[in-house]
Parts: C-alpha cells; sequence; structure tokens
C-alpha cells in the first residue's frame, strides 16, 4: 500500500511525502514493519521525538537527508544507516533541495501505519489540532516530541 502525507505543491512536481508499506507489523507477527519514505525537494521541519517501546532505524536510498542522531543533525547520504533504540531521541528531514528517499524500519512492529493514515488525514483535510490534541495523538503512538 501506498500512502500519500501531504499534497502536491505548486511548482515542485511532486508530492510532499510518500510512504510505501512493505512490510507492516501485521504482515510479520509484530515482529517488525517496513517503509520506504520518499520525500520531495521541499524542506520540512525539524521536529525531534522518541520512542518508549520501539526502536526505530534509517537506511538512506537516494539523495541526502539530515537525521538527528540524539547529539547532531549530520548529512547522511545513500547506504547511511543510523539505528536509534528505544528512548533515543531522533529526527529526519529533507534539507538538501532535491527528492531523497530512505528505509524506516521499526521493531517491534507497532502499528506505525495507523499513524501515518491519521497524519495524512489531518494534512489532507487541513484540519488543525489543539497542542493538547497533538500530544495525545502521538502518546496514542508511542511518539514522544522533543521542545527546544
Amino acid at each position: 500500500m501506498d500512502l500519500v502525507i501531504g499534497h502536491r505543491e505548486p511548482g515542485t512536481g511532486g508530492k510532499r511525502t510518500e510512504v510505501h508499506y512493505l512490510s507492516t507489523g501485521s504482515s510479520t507477527e509484530g515482529r517488525f514493519g517496513l517503509y520506504r519514505w520518499e520525500m520531495n525537494a521541499r524542506p520540512a521541519d525539524r521536529s525531534t521525538h522518541f520512542h518508549k517501546k520501539i526502536s526505530e532505524s534509517f537506511f538512506v536510498l537516494d539523495g541526502a537527508i539530515r537525521l538527528y542522531d540524539g547529539r547532531e543533525w549530520i548529512n547522511a547520504t545513500a547506504g547511511d544507516y543510523l539505528y536509534v533504540p528505544p528512548g533515543g531521541v531522533h529526527g529526519f528531514s529533507n534539507e538538501s533541495g532535491e527528492p531523497a528517499s530512505m528505509l524506516l524500519l521499526f521493531t517491534p512492529g507497532e502499528s506505525r501505519e495507523r499513524y501515518f493514515e491519521e497524519l495524512a488525514e489531518i494534512v489532507a483535510t487541513g484540519r488543525q489540532l489543539s497542542d493538547q490534541e497533538w500530544t495525545e495523538r502521538y502518546a496514542r503512538h508511542d511518539q514522544y516530541m522533543i521542545q527546544w
């Protein structure tokens, strides 16, 4: 299944972000979830977060992606890999001005699909959530945002 988070941006010639479900938690008996994340050239914000119960790994396929490794933002390119254990603060952003893609691996296979689908619905409808609604939504999906 493919999912679009965002919409066609004028002048970009493409969608903002596409998430391709390669293996979902339900298809791996909860062992892992594997997704291909494709970003267009439009920069996204640099928010950071952590998960209490799941680890997350990033493998850059194409382009250049900024990854936060808990200490600093690093420039990652094709072939670079970052593992984040449960509780590890991390983030990612495409600031290169060019399209970029990466694989995301979550273990165990928590239902990140619902998180992605809710986010796509919020963006597509233009719905505005309060800070409290965002906090509750994130907590439902084991995501805790870091405010700097």
